[in-house]
């Protein structure tokens, strides 16, 4: 009875859930300053972002050397970083002069000319078959 009672009320719930978002208005669009607040809000969230990127590393890095330190000092053998650093990306040459550059649109609808880079073969290897 009670789990009859509990299923009734929870379809009522999701009933008149679904009909009050049904009536909601469309959202109104945005006018040139709520559009530049956002922009501007954008911006900074990306700089903060950066910022605790940062600081994160910079945090994972002395706890690394923490680790090194105390482990060399106890005379225990540990081996280095499990990963490899990441290969420096070319620089990016400009278009020739006669060619067009190619261009794509960001999540804010502004084009952007990218120039053709080419594309890096990763190197797979088999691991060997067991007999």
């Amino acid at each position: 009875m009670k789990t009859l009672r509990a299923l009734v009320a929870a379809a009522l719930v999701v009933a008149t859930f679904g009909m009050a978002v049904a009536k909601l208005p469309p959202p109104a669009p945005l006018t040139e300053e709520q559009k530049k607040a956002a922009e501007e809000k954008k911006a900074k969230d990306a700089v903060a972002a950066e910022a605790a990127k940062a600081q994160q590393a910079r945090a994972e890095d002395r706890v690394a050397a923490r680790y090194f330190a105390d482990m060399k000092a106890k005379g225990k053998q540990v081996p280095g970083p499990q990963v490899a650093p990441a290969p420096a990306a070319p620089p990016a040459a400009p278009p020739a002069a006669g060619a067009p550059a190619k261009t794509s649109a960001t999540p804010a609808g502004k084009a952007t000319a990218t120039a053709a880079a080419p594309a890096m073969a990763l190197k797979t290897s088999t691991p060997p078959a067991k007999k």
